[in-house]
């Protein structure tokens, strides 16, 4: 966010999309693939960054945000075994297919000044 924040004139604009994990906690180091909106935010302020917009337009309800391979076991990627396995020709997808994609946060900030 340093570099970005770096870059970027007084006014300039960073949008970010990330796989949201609120509201349950976050896994250590992100292992799971999502972040709370919380963690983002903060980031991006201490870079300098000021919040200036959020929008549902990627809010997915039904994904539980529990899944065995963490958010790679949701579409598009659908992570059937652990990393480095070759995938599982018996897993279920069914499940998570019927999810679809991730609960996604999209966050707008602004440089400040």
């Amino acid at each position: 966010m340093k570099d970005a924040h770096a870059v970027l004139k007084p006014g300039g604009v960073l949008a970010v999309e990330e796989h949201r994990k609120d509201p349950k906690p976050e896994a250590d180091n992100w292992s799971d693939g999502y972040m709370a909106e919380k963690t983002v935010i903060a980031a991006a302020e201490k870079a300098g960054f000021r919040l200036a917009a959020r929008s549902d337009i990627n809010a997915n309800p039904k994904d539980t945000k529990d899944h065995p391979f963490g958010v790679w076991t949701l579409p598009p990627t659908r992570q059937s075994a652990g990393r480095g396995q070759p995938a599982d020709p018996n897993f279920d997808r069914t499940k998570y297919d019927a999810i679809g994609e991730s609960d996604r946060m999209t966050l707008r900030f602004v440089k400040v000044g």
